[in-house]
């Protein structure tokens, strides 16, 4: 079976129109969706001593992921500010990881042995990982978000072997020659989230673009996240091509975004 590990951050997002927070990050979502895809995950990250920490914590043993590895310090869990315009989620502000961009993750010997069991580790910008990656061994697939630049594109593109990007506000051909030149870095695979114009995905060789299955959003919130998990977990299976592993992505995110936060588990908050 294909093992995956979430490197980095997990966060509450603060639904302030409905004083809810729902647990979240990245690499937290990778691993949770990667979980109900029926594979084994675990997530490795940093949590704080607050309430919005022991909910997430709360949230992860009922999922039942392993986060016998994760790191615990006093202080604020990563947490952000969120709204809802028409289903569409917008942040208002975090506080940037909070224990996580403080303490950082701090990987140990044997962290990094348990690390290197997994088929992919998937980490990401606001991950706080940069600094981890050379050490590890096994494959790695990176999440540059929206908010990347040229130079974390030089830093980290040659240390993965999968990139991810969302580029909705790109032009298409803003979008090819970015695939391009993260390709010539190194990693296998670059794909790039469009929003409501799908997705495009580049081998090195040829571009393959995927379109999205529209459904009426309810909360857009993980919506590029299980697109990626889906495919990543599908591909590294090794029994499907890549145009079948877009489609069962699409059809994933399509899902996804009939939930509420990234994956439930809603907690009101004062």
């Amino acid at each position: 079976m294909v093992k995956v590990l979430g490197l980095g951050d997990n966060v509450v997002d603060k639904y302030e129109h409905i004083h809810t927070m729902y647990p979240g990050g990245n690499a937290l979502n990778f691993a949770v969706y990667a979980k109900r895809l029926g594979v084994e995950a675990a997530y490795l990250g940093v949590f704080g001593s607050d309430e919005a920490a022991a909910h997430v914590i709360d949230s992860i043993e009922k999922i039942g992921l392993d986060i016998s590895h994760c790191k615990h310090y006093e202080g604020e869990n990563g947490a952000a500010r969120v709204t809802l315009k028409d289903g569409d989620r917008v942040f208002l502000g975090s506080n940037k990881g909070g224990v996580l961009r403080e303490f950082g993750l701090n990987l140990t010997a044997a962290d990094l042995e348990y690390i290197n069991r997994f088929d992919v580790v998937h980490a990401g910008l606001y991950g706080y990982t940069e600094s981890e990656l050379a050490k590890i061994e096994a494959p790695i697939s990176f999440d540059f978000s929206s908010d990347f630049t040229g130079e974390k594109i030089n830093q980290v593109a040659p240390l993965v072997n999968y990139a991810f990007f969302s580029c909705s506000h790109m032009t298409q051909d803003e979008v090819r020659d970015l695939m391009i030149k993260v390709s010539v870095l190194g990693p296998e695979l670059v794909l790039c989230t469009l929003g409501e114009d799908g997705a495009l995905l580049f081998d090195g060789k040829e571009f393959y673009a995927q379109k999205p299955k529209l459904v009426k959003a309810i909360d857009t919130m993980g919506a590029g996240d299980s697109f990626i998990t889906c495919f990543l977990v599908n591909y590294i299976d090794g029994t499907k091509d890549i145009k079948t592993c877009l489609e069962i992505a699409a059809d994933f995110a399509a899902k996804q975004v009939l939930v509420e936060g990234s994956f439930g588990f809603g907690k009101r908050y004062v």
